[in-house]
């Protein structure tokens, strides 16, 4: 997981404003969350590691705002708003999964 967030920099680096870049740093952040296959939580581990994958990702949004609040534009807010959105509804999602899912002991 982490190489996809090591491409995210140098891409962003190459952006020619501020909001592209915090743009392109959520489209990263996008693509690492579409890997995120919640059909396949089959244990509390499963479960745990989507949960931790969604709050980083949200973490890592709220920076982006926090670091890009001078360049904010239309197409940043929508992005990452969008992208805010897709995480509680997979929150939702895997909150549906914990009756179905096996306690490993």
């Amino acid at each position: 997981m982490f190489s996809a967030f090591s491409s995210i920099d140098y891409q962003s680096i190459r952006a020619s404003t501020p909001a592209e870049t915090a743009v392109k740093r959520l489209n990263g952040i996008g693509e690492v969350l579409s890997g995120l296959d919640i059909s396949a939580i089959h244990s509390q581990d499963d479960m745990a590691h989507a949960l931790w994958t969604l709050d980083t990702a949200d973490k890592c949004i709220r920076m982006i705002l926090t670091e890009f609040r001078t360049a904010r534009t239309k197409d940043v807010v929508r992005e990452a708003n969008s992208l805010i959105v897709l995480i509680e509804a997979a929150r939702d999602e895997i909150s549906g999964y914990r009756g179905d899912v096996r306690i490993l002991s």
